[in-house]
């Protein structure tokens, strides 16, 4: 009788590829989860209810070039293990890394803007006042990151985002013409300054600065090696794909219930997001699903804005910048923390709830593209070790991306404004 042989270690290396790859799963997924933030999810809307499905192929488009950038911060991370003020200081010089936290710092008070006025609108729908929405938020994101750890804060803002998911079912059910659909795909209007400007938001709404420095701070902090790199490369390119089928199936739901074939009042809050992408569930199913899609996506992205600022900051003044440390430890990259959620939700509650905040906030994150990702490739090329640096056909790829999106950003967004 023959004796059973060793497995041999092809057996085991489908399971071990996976433990990596959920050992590794976080940085992308998070960042990928806060991209389709409140101004995104509202730029979505608002760009179905002006066009259509016009812009439809645009969210689409983006998949690839949100995977080229996000996979550059991926790579910084893993091979250099530092965050990207620290690197943008160590290789360019302290000036070079003021000026790009100087662009973190503008996109970050944007962005908190955006999320804790989706909060605040989400509470008006239900008869909740504007200051206890607001603090509840604001005490909730404290409490997270001020008593845990980074896998702990991490797991937290991957189950907050997760909620997005309802877009998706919402799209599922909305009635889409068929028609419609592939017309608006085949149509573009280039040539009016309306589209040309939210495709900038679009844009804007994809790439931002607070990204950039949160996923490759992300990735240093949770101390990924190379080994994990193919791993870490698959996290983000499974959320890049997730962030924005959500930004596609919002944009699908407005343009199937506010669309009519010609271009629509822009919307002012909200409340009117809410009336206007659920009317076919009914009121209650309608404001609960987009109450939660909503609230998901404005506290992850505040986790990870607030917290790309403290890391941002930490890593060009040189303070103690990690989740890791306990807050008597880190005591600045806690405060920081601290006034980018108190300072937004106090602004908030002061300011108009408008959607037109949070478009034109997208918009000027595509305005800042060229600075966000010229420094992105520059370090690519020069901080990285020989072997891992861009080179050969994807460094002219990368480049192309880079150029063209920056480009077709600043283009849109100015041609909106003048």
């Amino acid at each position: 009788m023959s004796t059973p042989q060793a497995a041999s270690p092809q057996c085991h290396r489908p399971t071990a590829r996976w433990t990596i790859f959920f050992a590794v799963l976080g940085p992308g997924l998070v960042v990928m989860l806060a991209d389709t933030d409140v101004g995104s999810i509202l730029t979505a809307a608002q760009s179905g209810a002006q066009w259509g499905y016009q812009l439809l192929s645009l969210q689409l488009l983006l998949i690839p070039i949100l995977y080229v950038v996000q996979e550059l911060t991926v790579r910084l991370g893993i091979f250099t293990g530092k965050g990207h003020g620290e690197l943008i200081r160590t290789t360019f010089g302290a000036g070079w890394a003021w000026v790009s936290v100087g662009g973190l710092a503008v996109a970050t008070v944007g962005a908190l803007l955006t999320e804790f006025s989706g909060v605040a609108g989400v509470g008006e729908l239900f008869g909740v006042p504007r200051a206890w929405s607001l603090t509840m938020a604001a005490v909730f994101l404290l409490t997270i990151v001020w008593t845990g750890s980074y896998r702990r804060v991490e797991r937290v803002a991957i189950a907050l985002g997760l909620f997005e998911l309802v877009f998706i079912w919402v799209a599922l059910q909305a009635p889409i013409d068929p028609r419609a659909l592939a017309h608006g795909l085949a149509s573009v209007p280039a040539h009016h300054p309306g589209f040309l400007y939210l495709v900038a938001a679009n844009i804007g709404a994809v790439i931002m600065p607070w990204m950039v420095f949160y996923q490759q701070s992300a990735v240093a902090d949770k101390k990924l090696r190379p080994d994990q790199y193919t791993a870490a490369r698959w996290d983000t390119a499974v959320g890049a794909a997730l962030t924005q089928v959500v930004m596609a199936a919002v944009l699908l739901v407005a343009a199937a219930t506010l669309w009519a074939g010609h271009l629509s009042p822009p919307l002012g809050t909200v409340g009117q997001v809410a009336q206007a992408l659920t009317p076919f569930l009914g009121q209650t199913l309608g404001h609960t699903l987009f109450g939660l899609g909503i609230l998901g996506a404005a506290m992850v992205a505040a986790i990870v804005v607030a917290l790309a600022a403290a890391w941002g900051f930490g890593e060009v003044t040189g303070y103690k910048h990690s989740l890791e440390h306990h807050p008597l430890e880190a005591p600045w990259f806690y405060i920081v923390f601290t006034l980018g959620v108190l300072g937004g939700a106090l602004i908030v509650a002061l300011a108009p709830n408008l959607v037109a905040l949070s478009v034109g906030v997208e918009v000027m994150n595509a305005l800042m593209l060229p600075v966000v990702l010229g420094f992105l490739v520059a370090l690519a090329v020069k901080a990285l070790p020989p072997e891992h640096r861009l080179r050969g056909w994807y460094f002219w790829v990368v480049i192309g991306v880079v150029v063209l999106t920056s480009a077709l950003g600043v283009y849109g967004g100015l041609s909106g404004v003048f």
